[in-house]
C-alpha cells in the first residue's frame, strides 16, 4: 500500500474535478493535486531520491505542502515534516538525526535553511509561489506509485520535545492511512464537507485529521497559514466550513471573539492535542449551542486513539472510548490493569501505534512493551468504560506526601472568568518537598490572592497553589500543549514565609 494511493484514486475517478484544497482565492482540484505531485515525483527521482530516502519539508499551511507531501510519498520516500519556524541549529540537528537527503522549504526561510543544512548531507530547494509550479510543469508526470508494504515508514515526525530531546516517530503507511480512514468515518466526512485547515500540517493531528482524512473522504480543506481567531471566523463564514478540527488554545482564543457564535453553524467541532478545559467546553455548549467532540491521542498513535462520539458515546469531561480497532487500558506501575476508577498510566495497542522511534531501539523498547504503547499519560476508566485524562506522569506533584494532579487544579482555575490560560506546576520546597504554583494568563483583571482563594475554596487544602505568577502568554507547542518546561522559574523568593503545611499524608499514584 501507499498513502498516496487515495489521492491517485480520487483524481482518476468522479472526484477528479472537485476542489480539494483552498487558500483564499486559490483552488486546487484532486486532479491538479495529483498531477503536481506526480511531476514532483519525477523531479525528486531526477535528483536521486530513492525509496526509503528521507526528505525534510519546512512549509506552512499552503497548497504546496500537499503537493510535496504526496509527491514524496508516491515515489516511496519518507516525509520528515518540520516546524517552519525552527532555528538553524534545530534544523541541523533534525537533518543530521534523520540523514535527510533533501530539504524542501518555503522561500521565506531560505537563509535559515541554508545555514541549517551546512555540514549535513542534505541539499535544499525552495518553494516560491508561482515559480514552483512553473518549475514542475517542466517535468513529465509519473503517475506510477511506488509499491510500499504496510509497515514501511511513510513519515518521521519529531516530537515536540516537551520533556527534553525530541525523538523521531516512525509512522507507517498503514498507521496513517488507517487513522485517516477512522477519522473520516468517525466524523462522517463526505464530499460536501469543508474542513478548516488551521492545524499545522507538519504535525500528526493536522496531517491525519485535516489533510489525509479530507483526501480520503473526497471533501475540501480550506487552509489557514497562521491561526488568528478573527481570521479563522472569517474563513468559516466565507467558505462554509462544516468541520473544525482544532486544539484547546484555538477554542479558548475564539471565545473572546464577537463572531464566535458562527461556530454553531458547523456540523462538528473536534478538539485534540491537549486536554480541553471542561469549563471551555460548557461555555460553547451553553452560550452558542456548539458541541465539541474531544479526542485523545499522541503523535505515536498517528494520532487518534480515543474519542467522545455523539449521543450515548459522549461524556463531557472525558476523552471518550477507544476508536475502532484500538485498545486502551489503565495500568499500574507493575504493568497490570488497574481496577475501574483507579488512576494509572494509559497504554494503547492497535494498528495506529507507531513503528518505533527512529534509530533509537532502547527508547522504542521502553515505550512499547508486549505490544502496548505506554503513553506517559495518567488516567482512569469510569464504570461505563469512558477514559478520563488526569495528566502526565512526570507532572504529578508530591506535596507533603500528598499526590496532586495538576489538571484537577487547572480545571478549577479555568472556571474563574478572568483566567484565559493556566498551568499548575511544582517547585522544590525544603519543608514539603514540592510546593504548588500556578502560572496564569488573564483575560480580565484578577489578583494573586483572588485566584488563590478561588481554588482554595474548591479543592482540598493541600492542593491549592501557594504562588500565582501572571504572564501575558503561556508557551505552547504547535498543538496547543502548554510547554511547562519553558515556564519562568518558580522557586520561592528568599523572603517567602515558610509553608503552612504541617501534615504528611499517603502518596498514591
Amino acid at each position: 500500500m501507499n498513502l498516496a494511493e487515495r489521492l491517485h484514486a480520487a483524481a482518476a475517478g468522479r472526484l477528479g474535478g472537485r476542489t480539494v484544497l483552498t487558500l483564499d482565492r486559490e483552488e486546487l482540484s484532486f486532479r491538479a493535486l495529483e498531477m503536481l505531485s506526480a511531476r514532483l515525483g519525477t523531479l525528486l527521482r531526477r535528483r536521486g531520491i530513492r525509496p526509503g530516502d528521507r526528505v525534510a519539508v519546512l512549509l506552512p499551511n499552503v497548497p504546496e505542502f500537499a503537493v510535496v507531501y504526496y509527491g514524496v510519498l508516491r515515489i516511496g520516500a519518507v516525509v520528515v515534516p518540520l516546524d517552519p519556524l525552527l532555528k538553524q541549529r534545530e534544523i541541523a540537528a533534525y537533518l543530521d538525526d534523520s540523514a535527510a537527503r533533501l530539504v524542501i522549504a518555503w522561500h521565506a526561510y531560505a537563509e535559515t535553511v541554508e545555514a541549517g543544512t551546512a555540514g549535513t548531507r542534505a541539499d535544499y530547494m525552495f518553494v516560491v509561489p508561482g515559480e514552483f509550479r512553473r518549475l514542475l510543469r517542466t517535468f513529465q508526470p509519473d503517475h506510477a506509485l511506488a509499491g510500499r508494504a504496510a509497515d514501511d515508514t511513510a513519515v518521521i515526525l519529531y516530537s515536540a520535545g516537551t520533556t527534553g530531546r525530541a525523538k523521531g516517530i516512525e509512522l507507517t503507511h498503514a498507521n496513517l492511512g488507517g487513522n485517516a480512514e477512522t477519522t473520516a468515518r468517525m466524523l462522517a466526512l463526505g464530499v460536501d464537507d469543508v474542513v478548516l485547515g488551521a492545524l499545522p500540517l507538519y504535525h500528526a493531528f493536522g496531517q491525519t485529521c485535516a489533510l489525509n482524512a479530507t483526501v480520503h473522504a473526497g471533501a475540501r480543506l480550506t487552509l489557514l497559514p497562521r491561526f488568528e481567531a478573527g481570521r479563522a471566523l472569517e474563513v468559516v463564514r466565507r467558505d462554509g466550513v462544516t468541520v473544525f478540527p482544532g486544539v484547546p488554545a484555538m477554542y479558548i482564543a475564539l471565545l473572546d471573539q464577537p463572531g464566535v457564535s458562527d461556530l454553531s453553524l458547523l456540523r462538528v467541532c473536534v478538539s485534540g492535542g491537549a486536554a480541553l478545559p471542561l469549563d471551555v467546553l460548557r461555555a460553547y455548549e451553553t452560550r452558542y449551542g456548539c458541541r465539541i467532540i474531544e479526542g485523545y491521542g499522541l503523535s505515536e498513535t498517528s494520532p487518534l486513539a480515543a474519542s467522545n462520539r455523539g449521543g450515548a458515546g459522549r461524556r463531557p469531561g472525558s476523552i471518550g472510548r477507544p476508536v475502532q480497532g484500538v485498545e486502551m487500558r489503565v495500568v499500574g506501575e507493575d504493568g497490570r490493569e488497574s481496577p475501574r476508577g483507579e488512576i494509572g498510566e494509559i497504554v494503547v495497542r492497535g494498528p495506529n501505534v507507531m513503528k518505533g522511534y527512529w534509530n533509537d531501539p532502547e527508547a522504542t523498547a521502553d515505550a512499547i512493551r508486549d505490544g502496548w504503547f505506554h503513553t506517559g499519560d495518567l488516567g482512569r476508566v469510569d464504570a461505563d468504560g469512558f477514559f478520563h485524562l488526569v495528566g502526565r506522569s512526570r507532572d504529578v506533584i508530591i506535596r507533603a506526601g500528598y499526590t496532586v494532579y495538576p489538571r484537577e487544579v487547572e480545571e478549577v482555575l479555568y472556571e474563574h472568568p478572568a483566567v484565559r490560560q493556566a498551568a499548575v506546576v511544582g517547585f522544590p520546597h525544603p519543608e514539603v518537598g514540592e510546593e504548588i504554583a500556578a502560572v496564569v494568563a488573564l483575560r480580565a483583571p484578577a489578583s494573586e490572592d483572588e485566584l488563590r482563594l478561588w481554588v482554595r475554596g474548591r479543592v482540598a487544602a493541600y492542593k491549592y497553589p501557594r504562588r500565582v505568577r501572571f504572564v501575558d502568554e503561556l508557551p505552547t507547542t504547535p498543538t496547543g500543549k502548554i510547554l511547562k518546561r519553558a515556564l519562568p522559574p518558580l522557586n520561592p523568593p528568599a523572603d517567602e514565609p515558610p509553608s503552612t503545611a504541617t501534615t504528611t499524608g499517603p502518596t498514591t499514584r
